[in-house]
């Protein structure tokens, strides 16, 4: 992976650079940003970067065979760690490495839920146990094979929980010419020791015209469908993949059926729409409701005197234009609460039927359909 590959975080990547070329390297370092940000694609690069034979003075030169091993993600000299559902107390994560190498290569921005689905486990519960943390300690303590560093890259840091206290004394004092590159996206659940103990990198999350400019160049997305995807996932180019692939769902057609047989509380529609919501697939749901918390997100603003901020597309605009005539900012709040709690059930494997129904309800309660002012009971009609 070179630097080049990687959209946007121009200013990160200068960084990264400037650290090699004034020998300046920390030996233990947390890429911290959000999902999609492109940090683990960053640390790949940095790595090849680093190891890179004939270095230019922007990006690694990419042929080199350093280079066309870390391109590969096979470097003898490159290590990963990484979450994964452990079959018994001595499973680590080189025994999935196959998985991982093709998932990464794939898709550099991968989420955790595209890695839980890359191995089929659904919802099992990941981490990154006592046992890979030893044997990190013990590649580690061997000498480099080919590079001039050996390179430990952990994606997902939080998941080590207290196995963690074992690298304490390794991250701090590595055997010489060692980096860890540790891969984050949540401070607030990584271990105080660990962070003590790195420079952090803040990577923020991409632009709008960066994820537009991916989406149209390497996605033969339309521009305006580009835009619109660009905006609803809101600088994560793993959701907005995710948008693209499931691209025939029409989730703004739906969307505004289903508020509207909310609205005007129409049991047996709520009901036959339910089934079909329940059908849609894990994925196309959980993006049903993120559209959904853009959504409401887009009325919070139009309901606090900030149109301005607004930019969406004509279909959505001319809905929350309409819908937050009935709405009130709490009622906006609550309803984008409700589509968060879902959220997050659906990827804990909720039972569709059940959750959708319950959600409805709920929205039938917060709409109070009954007490609309005069001439807006026909709004979404």
């Amino acid at each position: 992976m070179q630097f080049k590959d990687i959209i946007g975080q121009q200013a990160i990547k200068k960084h990264l650079i400037d650290t090699v070329s004034h020998n300046r390297v920390s030996h233990a370092q947390l890429f911290l940003g959000p999902e999609g940000c492109g940090s683990l694609a960053l640390a790949i690069a940095y790595a090849q970067y680093i190891c890179c034979a004939y270095k230019l003075p922007n990006d690694s030169c990419g042929e080199c065979a350093s280079c066309k091993k870390y391109q590969k993600l096979i470097h003898p000299d490159l290590h990963f760690s990484f979450p994964f559902f452990a079959k018994d107390k001595d499973d680590v994560a080189s025994n999935y490495i196959s998985d991982w190498r093709q998932a990464v290569t794939q898709n550099p921005y991968l989420g955790l839920d595209s890695w839980r689905y890359s191995l089929n486990v659904d919802n099992k519960q990941f981490n990154i146990n006592i046992a890979e943390s030893h044997h990190i300690i013990s590649r580690l303590s061997l000498k480099p094979f080919e590079a001039e560093y050996k390179i430990m890259i952990m994606w997902l840091p939080e998941y080590l929980v207290n196995s963690g206290n074992a690298l304490l004394k390794i991250i701090e004092e590595p055997a010489d010419k060692t980096l860890f590159l540790l891969v984050a996206q949540n401070q607030e659940q990584l271990l105080n020791t660990i962070i003590s103990r790195t420079q952090i990198v803040k990577i923020p999350k991409l632009g709008y015209t960066d994820v537009v400019g991916f989406l149209t160049t390497h996605k033969n997305t339309t521009p305006e469908k580009a835009q619109q995807i660009a905006y609803l996932s809101n600088g994560n180019l793993h959701t907005a993949q995710e948008y693209i692939a499931h691209e025939e769902n029409n989730y703004h057609e739906t969307f505004v059926m289903w508020m509207r047989h909310c609205v005007q509380n129409r049991g047996i529609d709520i009901v036959n729409q339910v089934d079909e919501l329940a059908k849609m697939g894990r994925e196309n749901q959980k993006n049903f409701f993120r559209y959904g918390i853009n959504l409401m997100r887009e009325a919070v603003l139009c309901l606090s005197g900030t149109p301005i901020l607004i930019h969406l597309p004509d279909k959505e605009l001319d809905f929350i234009s309409k819908f937050s005539k009935i709405l009130t900012l709490a009622k906006a709040e609550s309803i984008a609460t409700e589509f968060e709690k879902a959220h997050y059930h659906i990827e804990r494997n909720a039972n569709p039927k059940i959750l959708f129904l319950d959600v409805s309800l709920m929205l039938v309660k917060l709409l109070k359909f009954n007490t609309f002012p005069a001439g807006t009971q026909h709004i979404l009609v």
